[in-house]
């Protein structure tokens, strides 16, 4: 495809152009994308043009601000990037946030602080608002408030057609609900709207001990979890930390067990919630303090920089004796090649029905396990699938065969995120709204 490069603001870079290579990349190195041209799109209107002409050569667009949540599967479509679309409005009396598609939730978390207000962000905070939103969207504080995606309010959007409208509940209902946590097959949006909530003070941070101590550590988060309030979450997570010069000394090559949570109240009162702690002796660090709504993204000191990663996520349907042994068994010779098994704790307004709900719904589930591996060559990929693989076979009894759409793998089908009534209706709305499939998602329904 041929663009006009001086009818964008935005850059064009086409194969063989200088930064066409490195423009192409998706954050985590370990997706490979094949595609015809890189545009970064400066505005709206950059956006509107691009899909046009799309349309009109019949090929495809696949939207990605940073492509944290690349897949493989691309080849020869347009990579429309919105990294450059980065404006953040708040408007605090109506506790609203309008944030282009480039921002990142550091950014959002940043300008919201101010105002004494918080969105439903995740664990890191350079993944982008709109592409967190669009999936669904697990938030540290989604047991107090929900699944980010119902958080959104206004959507600005391009359909396939290459038009631009606002959409909300009441303009386009259908599209609304698709927009919010099926991802971006039906429109490239190029704003939105969220709700923001109150968080004067926030009580978190990590608590690590040796992996020896992983027993008594999960003892003492099941203990925690099974009278947590709606405002307190709980994570447990296996950590390999790798034998890098560039991880500091204490930490080089160690397994350990870490518990990261966040509280919205006092710091008095979350220390009495998380008093079971207490018990485990030889804790290796303890951050834990008040801190501001906006250094949430710090607790879990997620990786910054782009790298080759390998995820698989399970929505576990209970966490009883069988299921903590099955988990601690597979992991009693150490969690390697992986970097991290994680449980995280749900329930909460995740679990609640609402009638105003986008086809992400709500988690039934009242945990997720999570596990991550670096993998930088192919013989290491192998390693971490497998082992990832093993982890996921001991825990099968215990998993619902559903999964976040934010925690779909590499591989992985659209359909393992949603009931079968809902994934129904998110194809026919694409055929409907995409006949020709202009538009693709990392995900794509229709896949």
């Amino acid at each position: 495809m041929t663009i006009d490069k001086k009818a964008l603001k935005g850059r064009v870079l086409s194969p063989g152009d200088d930064g066409f290579e490195q423009a192409a990349l998706p954050w985590n190195r370990a997706v490979r994308q094949r595609v015809a041209a890189v545009v970064e799109a400066e505005d709206a209107a950059d956006v509107a043009a691009v899909v046009r002409r799309a349309a009109a050569a019949g090929l495809r667009v696949t939207t990605q601000p940073s492509g944290h949540g690349a897949a493989t599967g691309l080849d020869g479509e347009v990579l429309l990037r919105t990294s450059r679309m980065r404006a953040v409005e708040v408007r605090p009396a109506e506790r609203v946030a309008r944030v282009e598609a480039g921002a990142s939730w550091g950014e959002l978390l940043a300008a919201a602080a101010k105002h004494g207000l918080t969105g439903l962000a995740g664990s890191s905070p350079i993944v982008s608002v709109t592409g967190y939103s669009l999936g669904g969207g697990l938030s540290w504080f989604g047991r107090a408030w929900g699944l980010g995606g119902n958080a959104v309010r206004a959507l600005e959007v391009v359909d396939a057609e290459g038009v631009a409208s606002r959409v909300t509940a009441d303009s386009d209902p259908e599209l609304f609900w698709a927009l919010r946590g099926g991802g971006g097959d039906f429109a490239v949006v190029t704003a939105l709207e969220l709700e923001l909530f109150p968080a004067p003070r926030l009580y978190g941070g990590r608590v690590m001990w040796p992996a020896a101590r992983a027993a008594e550590v999960m003892a003492a988060f099941r203990e925690i979890t099974a009278t947590a309030p709606e405002e307190l979450t709980v994570w447990f997570t296996l950590v390999q930390f790798p034998p890098f010069p560039e991880v500091p000394e204490p930490l080089r090559g160690l397994a350990a067990v870490v518990v990261d949570a966040t509280f919205l109240g006092a710091a008095d009162a979350g220390r009495v919630l998380l008093r079971p702690l207490e018990s485990v002796p030889g804790a290796l660090l303890d951050t834990r303090d008040e801190l501001p709504v906006a250094e949430v993204g710090g607790i879990c000191a997620e990786p910054t920089e782009p790298m080759p990663a390998l995820l698989r996520g399970e929505l576990l349907t209970d966490l009883g004796d069988d299921a903590v042994s099955a988990l601690l068994e597979a992991a009693a010779e150490g969690i390697a090649p992986l970097a991290t098994v994680q449980v995280r704790h749900l329930g909460g307004a995740l679990a609640r029905p609402r009638q105003d709900a986008g086809a992400c719904g709500h988690l039934a589930e009242p945990y997720l396990l999570s596990m991550i591996g670096a993998a930088p060559a192919p013989e290491v990929a192998t390693a971490v699938t497998a082992r990832q693989d093993t982890i996921a076979a001991a825990l099968a009894a215990h998993t619902s065969g559903l999964k976040p759409f934010t925690f779909l793998a590499d591989g992985e089908s659209a359909a393992a995120a949603f009931p079968a009534d809902t994934l129904a209706r998110l194809r026919e709305i694409k055929r409907r709204r995409d006949p020709r499939g202009i538009l693709r998602s990392n995900y794509p329904v229709l896949g």
